[in-house]
C-alpha cells in the first residue's frame, strides 16, 4: 500500500475525534441535565458553543493551514481539542462546559477543514478522491455510533465527565499519526487571517444562534431578542461586504459562482441541519421516554449510523454510473420519507418503529452527504483547497448550529406548550418545563399520582416536539431535493481509464 493511503490513515484518527465527541455528549446531556441541574436552553449551548465556535474559525484555520502548514496546523488543533476535553473532565458546573466545549470547537475548527484540505493534493484522480472522501466521511460517521456506545459505557460505571477522558487517547493516535504519515503540504501565497472578518463571523453567528436558543423562553417578539436578531444579520451582512471588497478576502465569495460548488455546499449544510437537530433531540426520548441508559442508547442509534457508513461505501458507485445529480436527489428523497415516517412516532411506540425509520434516515444522509462533499472539493482549484474547503465547513457547521438552535427551540416551545402542569406549585412547574428530564425529576418527588401525570404528560408532551421538527425536516429535505434535481449541474467523475484515453492537447505554436 501506498505512503498516500497510510497517510489517510492519519486523516482517519483525527475525523474519528470528531465524531466521538459530537454523539457522546448528545447521549450524556440527559445526564448532565439531571446532574448539573441545566435547562433545555443550557443543553443546547453545552452543544452550539463547541459549533458556533467551530463555524467562526473554520475560514482562518484554513488559511492558517495554507500558510504556515496543514500538517502542522493540524496536530496544533488536536492540541487544542486536547486541551478543551480536559477543562470538559474536570468541570463541576454548567458554565465550564460551555467554555470547555468552546475551546473544543477552536481545535475542531482546525481539525475539519485540514484533514479535507490534504486530500486534493495526496488523491488527484477523480475516483481515488471520491473513494478517500468517503472513507473519511465513514471514518466521522464511525466515530458516531461508537462515541454512544464508549460514552454509554463509561456513564454507567463513571462520572459524567468521564466521556471527555475518551477523547485524550484518541487524539494522541492522530497526532502520532500526522506526524509519522502526513506530508506537510502549504500555500504561502494564500490571504492572511483578517481579525477583523473572524471577529465580524464569531459574533454575527454568537448573536444569532443566541437570540435562537433564547426565543422560546422570552417571546419571539421580546425586544432583546428582536435586537439581536437585527444585530446577527447586521453583522453578516458587514462581513460578507467586507469580504466582498477585500483584494484577497478571507471568505472567498467567487467559490460559490460555481453552481456546482454552491449546491452542493448548500446540499451539505441542509443535511447537517437536519442530523444535528436529530441528534440533539433523539438520545432525550430514548433516555427520557423510552427509559434507556447511556448505553443502551448508544447502542439504539446504531441503525441510523449504519446506514450512513453503507451508503458512504456504496456511493461513488453509483456517482460515477448515474451522477451526482441523481444520487444527491434520491438520497434527500429517502431522507424527507424517513423525516416523514419519523413524524408518525406515537408515545406508544417501542424502538422498534424508532429503528425502522432510523436505518432509513442513515441511507439518506450518506447517499446526500458523501456525493454532495466530494462534488464540491472536487471543484475547487488546487490553491485554493484549504481556504475553499474553508469555506465549505464553515457554511456547513452554520447549518449544525441552527439546526441544533432552532429545531431545539421548536422542540422546547412545542413541549412547554403541551406540557400539562395543572394543579402543581409553581416552582415544581416551572421546575418541569424547563425540559422533559426534569419533569421526570420532578414527578419522582410527587409520587405515584400526580407525579405519574406529569411523568405521562412530559412524554407525551416531547414526543410531540420531536415528530414537529422530524415533520420540518422532511419538508426541508423535499424542497431541497426539488432543486437540487432542477438546477445541479451532473458532473459525472472521469474514471482513471477515460483520463488515459483523453489525447494530448497540442501545443498552438507547433
Amino acid at each position: 500500500m501506498s505512503r498516500r493511503w497510510w497517510a489517510l490513515g492519519a486523516l482517519v484518527a483525527s475525523m474519528l475525534v470528531l465524531g466521538f465527541d459530537l454523539t457522546i455528549l448528545n447521549v450524556a446531556l440527559p445526564t448532565m441535565a439531571a446532574q448539573l441541574g441545566a435547562t433545555t436552553g443550557e443543553q443546547q449551548w453545552m452543544a452550539d458553543a463547541y459549533v458556533v465556535v467551530f463555524a467562526a474559525m473554520m475560514l482562518p484555520a484554513g488559511l492558517l493551514g495554507d500558510r504556515f502548514g496543514r500538517r502542522r496546523m493540524l496536530v496544533t488543533g488536536l492540541g487544542v481539542f486536547l486541551a478543551g476535553s480536559l477543562v470538559g473532565a474536570l468541570a463541576d458546573d454548567v458554565t465550564t462546559v460551555i467554555a470547555a466545549r468552546a475551546v473544543m470547537g477552536i481545535g475542531g475548527a482546525l481539525i475539519m477543514p485540514l484533514a479535507l484540505a490534504v486530500l486534493p493534493s495526496l488523491f488527484a484522480a477523480p475516483q481515488d478522491r471520491t473513494r478517500a472522501v468517503g472513507i473519511v466521511s465513514a471514518a466521522s460517521a464511525l466515530g458516531l455510533p461508537l462515541g454512544p456506545i464508549l460514552g454509554g459505557w463509561l456513564l454507567d460505571h463513571f462520572w459524567w465527565g468521564s466521556i471527555f477522558v475518551i477523547n485524550v487517547p484518541m487524539v494522541a493516535i492522530g497526532i502520532t499519526a500526522c506526524l509519522l504519515l502526513l506530508p506537510e503540504t502549504s500555500d504561502p501565497a494564500s490571504p492572511k487571517v483578517d481579525a477583523v472578518s473572524t471577529a465580524l463571523t464569531a459574533a454575527g453567528l454568537g448573536t444569532l444562534i443566541y437570540a435562537i436558543i433564547e426565543a422560546p423562553d422570552r417571546g419571539w417578539g421580546d425586544r432583546l431578542i428582536v435586537g439581536m436578531l437585527a444585530a446577527g444579520v447586521v453583522l453578516i451582512g458587514a462581513l460578507v461586504l467586507r469580504e466582498r471588497r477585500a483584494a484577497r478576502p478571507m471568505l472567498d465569495m467567487s467559490l460559490l459562482r460555481d453552481r456546482g460548488f454552491l449546491l452542493n455546499t448548500l446540499t451539505a449544510t441542509l443535511v447537517m441541519f437536519v442530523m444535528a437537530g436529530l441528534l440533539f433531540t433523539l438520545p432525550v426520548h430514548l433516555q427520557a421516554v423510552l427509559g434507556y441508559n447511556a448505553l443502551d442508547t448508544g447502542v439504539r442509534m446504531l441503525p441510523m449510523m449504519g446506514g450512513l457508513v453503507i451508503a458512504a461505501k456504496f456511493s461513488a458507485a453509483l456517482v460515477q454510473r448515474f451522477g451526482p445529480r441523481g444520487v444527491i436527489t434520491a438520497g434527500l428523497v429517502v431522507l424527507a420519507f424517513s423525516a416523514l415516517l419519523g413524524s408518525r412516532t406515537t408515545v406508544d411506540n417501542g424502538y422498534g418503529f424508532t429503528a425502522l425509520w432510523l436505518s432509513v434516515m442513515g441511507l439518506g444522509f450518506g447517499f446526500a452527504m458523501v456525493p454532495a462533499m466530494d462534488a464540491a472539493l472536487g471543484a475547487l482549484p488546487a490553491d485554493r483547497a484549504g481556504s475553499g474547503s474553508g469555506l465549505l465547513m464553515t457554511v456547513r457547521q452554520v447549518g449544525s448550529a441552527i439546526g441544533i438552535a432552532l429545531l431545539g427551540s421548536l422542540l422546547a416551545s412545542r413541549y412547554a406548550g403541551d406540557l400539562d402542569v395543572t394543579g402543581l406549585p409553581t416552582a415544581a412547574a416551572e421546575r418541569a418545563q424547563d425540559s422533559v428530564v426534569a419533569a421526570h425529576l420532578v414527578a419522582q418527588q410527587l409520587g405515584d399520582g400526580v407525579g405519574g401525570r406529569l411523568a405521562d404528560s412530559a412524554d407525551a408532551a416531547y414526543v410531540h416536539g420531536m415528530t414537529t421538527v422530524l415533520l420540518v425536516c422532511a419538508v426541508a429535505a423535499l424542497l431541497s431535493a426539488l432543486f437540487v434535481a432542477a438546477l445541479l449541474p451532473n458532473r459525472r467523475p472521469v474514471t482513471k481509464d477515460e483520463v488515459d484515453v483523453v489525447p494530448a492537447p497540442v501545443d498552438a505554436g507547433q
